[in-house]
């Protein structure tokens, strides 16, 4: 599997992956992490204009997507709990799969961490599938923030 920078191409693909996520997040006891509209096309169309979408290939076929960039997050700024530290971050958001290749998420994640060594996500309290992947690459807790609607994450961090 492979990495690189999602392209206005890949537009069709990486919302279906978006679609398959919503689905397979209703149906494993998750229905309002994402509903059924996010993320709008619109934000990864801006995700992907900015370089900050990437794409996960196997056999040249997009099998997942996520955000990743370096920057300050404005919702990881309250947190009820602490972080493991106050050092520049990496970020990783709207990370999906469609489950075609086992591993593909965890693969996407690793190369974040490669990216840069001080990472922070967040998942929503019944999303158990992430709750495990981050527990088995290692994330620590650091406490609960809260998203521009007001909804409450679990956040996470990975420090080397």
């Amino acid at each position: 599997m492979t990495i690189r920078k999602t392209k206005h191409s890949d537009i069709e693909k990486v919302m279906q992956i978006y679609a398959f996520a919503q689905n397979f997040m209703i149906q494993t006891g998750n229905p309002e992490q994402w509903w059924t509209v996010h993320p709008p096309e619109k934000l990864i169309k801006s995700d992907i204009e900015r370089g900050l979408s990437y794409v996960c290939v196997n056999e040249q076929e997009i099998v997942a997507v996520f955000y990743f960039n370096i920057e300050i997050d404005p919702t990881y700024g309250k947190i009820d709990g602490s972080w493991l530290n106050d050092d520049e971050y990496g970020i990783v958001h709207r990370i999906a799969s469609n489950r075609s290749v086992k591993g593909a998420g965890e693969h996407c994640m690793n190369w974040c961490f490669k990216q840069c060594r001080n990472l922070r996500i967040d998942t929503h309290a019944d999303n158990v599938p992430m709750k495990k992947l981050l527990e088995k690459l290692g994330y620590t807790y650091c406490g609960i923030i809260w998203i521009e609607n007001g909804d409450e994450r679990l956040a996470y961090q990975k420090v080397e």
